[in-house]
Parts: C-alpha cells; sequence; structure tokens
C-alpha cells in the first residue's frame, strides 16, 4: 500500500519527466528540417503540455478537496 509521503514523490517525478520530454521535444524540433517532422514534434509536444497543465490541475483541485 502507498504511504502519503510517496505520492508527491510520485506526483513530482511524473511532472519532472513530463518537463523532459517536452524541452527534448522542442530540441527536436527545432534541429529538424522536414517541415512534416516538426509538425509532428509540435503536436506531440502540446500533448504533453495539455497533459501535464490537466494534472497540475487536477492536483490542485485534489488538494482543496
Amino acid at each position: 500500500m502507498e504511504t502519503k509521503l510517496q505520492r508527491p514523490k510520485r506526483r513530482d517525478k511524473t511532472v519532472s519527466v513530463l518537463n523532459s520530454a517536452i524541452d527534448a521535444l522542442n530540441l527536436a524540433k527545432e534541429v529538424a528540417s522536414i517541415a512534416p517532422v516538426k509538425a509532428v514534434f509540435g503536436t506531440v509536444s502540446v500533448i504533453l503540455t495539455t497533459i501535464k497543465v490537466s494534472l497540475l490541475l487536477f492536483l490542485l483541485v485534489g488538494c482543496q478537496l
């Protein structure tokens, strides 16, 4: 069973991994020379950013309950 102390660590790690993935995709988008590849990297980056924001909002609302 998960303790309450482990939850924030896992959440922080999840947000950190999302930030790293978003940064890597943005860098790959800048380096890519083919337009369709740039579009794919940009789209995936936006999706991950949306997931990160949704997660943070969920955590914020969950903490207030």
